[in-house]
C-alpha cells in the first residue's frame, strides 16, 4: 500500500500545514539561537587562544604537607 518514504512525505506535509502559523516564529528563534551560539563560541576562542596553558589560581601543596586520606 504505502511505503516508508510516502508516509514520511505525508507526515511532513501534515506537520507543515498544521504548524504553518508557528513556523516563522520557530525559524526566527532557531536563527537567534544559532547567532548566540556562534557569538559565544567566538568569544570563547578569543578569550582562550589555542596552545596557551590554562592557569588556575591556588596554592601549591607539596607531598609532605598533604593530609593523609582516612
Amino acid at each position: 500500500m504505502f511505503g516508508l518514504s510516502e508516509l514520511v512525505v505525508i507526515l511532513l506535509v501534515v506537520i507543515a500545514v498544521l504548524a504553518f502559523k508557528k513556523l516563522p516564529g520557530l525559524t526566527r528563534s532557531a536563527g537567534q539561537a544559532s547567532r548566540i551560539f556562534r557569538s559565544e563560541s567566538k568569544a570563547l576562542r578569543d578569550e582562550d587562544p589555542e596552545g596557551a596553558p590554562r592557569v588556575v589560581p591556588g596554592t601549591v601543596v607539596s607531598r609532605d604537607e598533604r593530609q593523609p586520606r582516612p
